[in-house]
């Protein structure tokens, strides 16, 4: 079922002189469970920002049974939230005319943990066994072995479990920044080391804002006012009072709690996940040819992709670097 806080953007609009009739209705999928790194997206709802544009926006969460990028090819919701610039480069080698806008996360949140004292630097994380999954074996991983020389032989299979991590110091494991760590610190009782593998270089754009060329085409206005609003969105969740955006992510996920969310926006804004690099000039959401180019080419080098795709093709720079939101902060 499509969740929809039809409440809060009635109460916008109302504040702002628009009828509910007046609103054109946006669908944006989400790749996971609600969570505080969907939390700017969540602000714009609660706090009327898409509202004041004309878009009464329906959030859409992702989970484990949920494909929203297949809802959004066939035309069934407007926007997406893409994983990674690798998404957006095999788009294009298949031809599916998926075109990423901006780029919410300037740093990938991907990390690996270790035990405190058996790997207090990214070098020493060779020395370790890895509990690597699939998914990033085939991607990141490939670049680790390319870029740094790990090995496919200290690498063991990821189960999404902790718990062959925590009885063994002599292991690493994989982990997202703002969820894996507060785990394991609370299962087991001690902090461990946190290696963002974006600080080593792995230089994708992560948690981008996807929508198809021809909503594109047709529609520039609502892509330009679904931007902006998420854009200003993110500014106001990361600096501002986000408390009501908090309100709309425990309801839509009944897992998540209150100090998740600090947590996860407190590493957010200590590792510059958000509002770091290209963003501190052009804003949050800020996409460079530079940047996309070193990645594709990165990738190439590891492996994980064929040389010869139309990069360039996976992302425009039309909607976004233009500041918007920069007065919040």
């Amino acid at each position: 079922m499509l969740l929809k806080h039809t409440t809060l953007v009635l109460v916008a609009a109302t504040a702002t002189g628009a009828s509910a009739q007046e609103l054109e209705q946006v669908a944006f999928g989400t790749n996971w469970l609600a969570q505080a790194e969907h939390g700017g997206f969540y602000q714009s709802v609660a706090d009327g920002t898409y509202a004041e544009c004309g878009l009464d926006v329906e959030i859409v969460p992702g989970g484990p049974q949920v494909n929203n990028r297949a809802l959004m090819l066939a035309g069934r919701i407007d926007f997406h939230m893409g994983g990674d610039l690798l998404q957006a480069f095999n788009a294009v080698k298949e031809g599916i005319p998926v075109v990423s806008v901006a780029a919410i996360f300037q740093k990938h949140p991907q990390v690996i943990l270790a035990h405190p004292g058996e790997a207090e630097t990214w070098e020493e994380l060779k020395d370790l066994t890895l509990l690597i999954g699939d998914n990033g074996f085939a991607s990141y991983y490939q670049w680790m072995i390319a870029e740094y020389g790990f090995t496919v032989e200290q690498r063991e299979p990821y189960t999404f479990n902790p718990a062959p991590f925590i009885a063994d110091k002599r292991k690493g494991m994989q982990g997202y920044l703002s969820s894996e760590p507060y785990a394991v610190e609370k299962e087991a009782g001690f902090k461990p080391n946190v290696f963002l593998i974006a600080d080593a270089g792995y230089s994708t754009y992560a948690t981008t804002i996807e929508t198809m060329a021809d909503t594109i085409a047709e529609r520039p206005e609502v892509v330009a006012c679904f931007v902006d609003g998420s854009l200003t969105g993110w500014y106001n969740y990361l600096y501002g009072d986000s408390s009501a955006a908090d309100a709309l992510i425990m309801s839509d996920n009944p897992d998540m709690t209150q100090d998740k969310i600090d947590f996860a926006k407190a590493s957010m804004l200590e590792n510059g996940i958000v509002d770091s690099g290209d963003a501190l000039e052009l804003g949050i959401g800020a996409m460079t040819d530079e940047k996309v180019r070193d990645f594709y080419e990165k990738m190439v080098s590891a492996g994980v992709l064929e040389d010869g795709i139309d990069w360039q093709a996976a992302f425009t720079t039309e909607f976004t670097n233009k500041g918007v939101g920069m007065d919040i902060k």
